[in-house]
């Protein structure tokens, strides 16, 4: 083997681990209810939602307030879980489409220290929502 070869691969070595480095949230700083998709302990492509405005978009949150149910029945908690769950899961196909490994609350990476940035998905993940209705 040549020097120049020898050199190459000496620094891939040295490098490459480095070249593709997770970011993480320190577990003290994570806040499990404004998680929605991916591990806060290691990913590479954040993304936000405002987790309410798609929860305000679902048929579930719209029977509510059409019907005016009563705020906290069994009926109201029964449509707000499932408004929640339909959240969720589009948030997550929207997260797996689009490739980005974790999707939290919108404002949650700006809070942290150092803040982090992360691309706002709602609109995607509200005209997917409007796409199954």
């Amino acid at each position: 083997m040549n020097k120049r070869v020898i050199i190459i691969v000496v620094t891939a070595l040295l490098i490459g681990p480095w070249s593709a480095l997770a970011l993480a949230i320190a577990p003290e700083h994570v806040d499990e209810q404004r998680v929605f998709w991916g591990d806060p302990k290691g990913f590479e492509t954040p993304a936000e939602v405002d987790y309410r405005a798609v929860v305000q978009a679902t048929p579930e949150y719209s029977e509510l307030r059409k019907k005016k149910v009563e705020k906290g029945s069994a009926k109201y908690w029964i449509l707000l879980n499932n408004a929640s769950e339909r959240a969720l899961r589009v948030i997550g196909e929207v997260a797996v489409s689009t490739e980005y490994d974790l999707v939290v609350d919108k404002g949650f990476l700006g809070e942290l220290t150092p803040p982090l940035e992360g691309k706002d998905i709602t609109s995607q993940v509200l005209d997917t929502l409007a796409k199954q209705d």
